[in-house]
């Protein structure tokens, strides 16, 4: 690593400390306890549905449809399976099982969620195409939780607590 590689470093770990109390404040929020029951029943339903009526309806499908409801499951899985393991980590933060420095790793972030730009297949049932919608807005709110927790640098506005809870209520409340 170089200097300036490491200088980076030590400023983001700087500026994660800085901020571990409003990561553990936040991991015992009502709002994240909301988020997270959220999306840990997202998980279970999607699952419900991709092995029940999900599989039912991808049997009577064309072949061209059953290919895009293969693809667009695995992307709905994926989505889902990075949403939940975000969400197990702030729990694990919640629990002290975890600190707030340790959650900022690299391996704990959660990707930017690539905005597709060809239309699902119109044979598509709407079922999964409701938990596609459900999955993208529940990532887009955690990953704006994400980003100004772990991410943004702080501003002078970031000093007031009540703007911080501002932020996130507004993030709770996104359509």
């Amino acid at each position: 690593m170089s200097m300036v590689e490491l200088m980076a470093s030590d400023e983001q770990q700087s500026a994660v400390r800085s901020r571990s109390g409003e990561v553990r404040d936040f991991a015992r929020s009502e709002l994240f306890e909301r988020t997270f029951q959220e999306g840990m029943d997202l998980v279970e339903e999607t699952a419900a549905y991709l092995d029940g009526d999900g599989r039912r309806e991808s049997k009577l499908l064309s072949r061209s449809a059953a290919l895009a409801y293969a693809g667009e499951s695995m992307k709905l899985t994926t989505r889902l399976m990075q949403i939940a393991s975000w969400l197990l980590v702030q729990r694990a933060v919640r629990e002290d099982d975890m600190t707030p420095e340790a959650a900022c790793d690299a391996r704990y972030r959660l990707n930017e969620r690539k905005v597709e730009t060809d239309p699902t297949h119109p044979e598509i049932p709407i079922a999964l195409v409701e938990y596609l919608v459900r999955a993208e807005k529940l990532h887009d709110r955690v990953l704006y939780l994400d980003r100004r927790m772990y991410l943004d640098t702080p501003a002078e506005s970031d000093t007031n607590p009540v703007l911080s809870q501002m932020g996130m209520l507004e993030a709770a409340f996104r359509v």
